[in-house]
């Protein structure tokens, strides 16, 4: 692949990147409005045409890692695992 070539699907990249941050914006503003609307209505779910949303409490229960290493350091390292990723970065270089 050329340098203009990489050049353009780079900022292709940034491009498509900066459009779904705007999307991502939009999307949220539109749940915003139908939580509104929900708490509003006093409800914890609203239908429309071939829609359906819902906002509602959710109890659940996770591991508290932290707290676990502070009690029991030795137990913990004993358990920890190394891994390793591979990072990819885009972005804009100013001058």
């Amino acid at each position: 692949m050329s340098a203009n070539e990489l050049n353009t699907t780079a900022r292709s990249l940034l491009e498509l990147r900066e459009q779904i941050a705007q999307l991502q914006e939009e999307a949220e503003a539109l749940t915003d409005t139908l939580k509104a609307a929900m708490v509003e209505a006093g409800r914890e779910e609203l239908t429309g045409d071939g829609w359906k949303a819902s906002w509602k409490n959710v109890q659940s229960s996770r591991f508290d890692q932290k707290a676990f290493k502070a009690e029991n350091p030795a137990m913990a390292a004993r358990y920890m695992k190394a891994t390793t990723t591979t990072r990819f970065l885009v972005g804009e270089v100013t001058a």
